[in-house]
């Protein structure tokens, strides 16, 4: 979708916008969302971040998805000048010709990987007033590269359904943290799996139970009353084998700093042990059984090993969890 047709469809008469989901979990599926509250949504980033009328915007994301269109409502909301550059690996490559700083840049984490790599766009990416990444996990290295940037860069948790994000936690200078705080206007919990509950009544008129297991605490400061949290990983992708409930994402967050080719996480079933944790790797097998078998506690090795050609991603990046699952049923060693 170009901004042009963005537009047409925003202004049109109809108080509702079609979305899509990222298809990670599963098939992605058209929404209507109210424009309504897109503008809520856009209002709260805006007044969090400080965002004023004429301060400079990088739309550089597909319009296809929430993360894209919300970038352009906030424009429309707070009055921001919109640079648009077609979305690629290297945003700041094209943005480069236009040298007025940037107030505010949404990106996925790839984006901001690639543009570390390239001196003139590291710059410019430093020089980014306020940074949101959102869409994919942010590994170790990336998250202590950005802890050294003086300007203020941002994690982002959020859904299609709570219109982008309801909580963000800082990456960068002294607060940096694992801990995402809620915006003022949101609530969070607990359910009884631990998944996290989320009340956004501005931006989601129902209560939203996730499929993300969580842990609640209060912030550090001394007037905070309301509870910040962290994201352990998708209830989906908890595998229980032989009695262990084992996280995907944990698993896959130790072995970052010591596997450099791609990789994933994910299980099949087991006659023996229920469900057993399979590893899909784009390098060689022997090579990643000799990491795991080094670097995670004994019984959570991966019981099988695939070789892939491409580890499955969605649309906008993330990993294809129900793709990866057929492909671990496949050849394993």
């Amino acid at each position: 979708m170009s901004i042009n047709e963005f537009l047409e469809e925003w202004n049109n008469p109809s108080p509702y916008v079609h979305v899509q989901t990222s298809g990670s979990t599963g098939t992605p599926k058209p929404m209507l969302v109210e424009k309504s509250r897109m503008l809520a949504s856009a209002r709260i980033t805006n007044d969090f971040l400080g965002l004023q009328p004429g301060d400079t915007a990088l739309l550089c994301m597909s319009l296809d998805f929430i993360a894209g269109k919300m970038m352009v409502v906030r424009a429309l909301e707070r009055g921001l000048r919109l640079v648009c550059v077609e979305p690629s690996g290297h945003p700041l490559r094209v943005a480069l010709n236009d040298q007025t700083p940037l107030s505010f840049a949404a990106m996925v984490p790839l984006q901001v990987y690639n543009s570390l790599q390239v001196p003139e766009e590291r710059e410019r990416l430093k020089q980014i007033k306020h940074l949101i990444i959102g869409g994919g996990a942010i590994d170790d290295a990336l998250a202590a590269e950005l802890k050294t940037f003086s300007n203020a860069v941002w994690s982002t948790y959020g859904m299609t359904e709570t219109l982008s994000h309801i909580a963000l936690r800082r990456l960068s200078g002294p607060d940096a943290s694992d801990w995402y705080t809620p915006f003022p206007s949101v609530t969070v919990s607990l359910s009884d799996d631990s998944t996290l509950i989320i009340d956004a009544p501005e931006v989601c008129p129902d209560r939203l139970i996730t499929n993300d297991i969580a842990n609640l605490s209060l912030g550090p400061g001394p007037n905070d009353r309301f509870p910040q949290f962290r994201i352990l990983g998708r209830r989906d992708n908890t595998i229980c084998s032989g009695g262990l409930k084992i996280q995907a994402e944990e698993l896959e967050r130790q072995l970052r700093p010591h596997l450099r080719v791609p990789y994933l996480i994910s299980k099949r079933p087991d006659s023996k042990f229920g469900e057993i944790v399979v590893l899909l790797t784009e390098g060689p097998v022997d090579d990643a059984r000799e990491v795991c078998e080094r670097i995670l506690p004994k019984y959570h090795h991966p019981r099988a090993y695939v070789h892939v050609s491409h580890i499955p991603l969605t649309a906008t990046g993330k990993p294809a969890r129900r793709e990866a699952e057929k492909l671990a049923r496949k050849n394993n060693k």
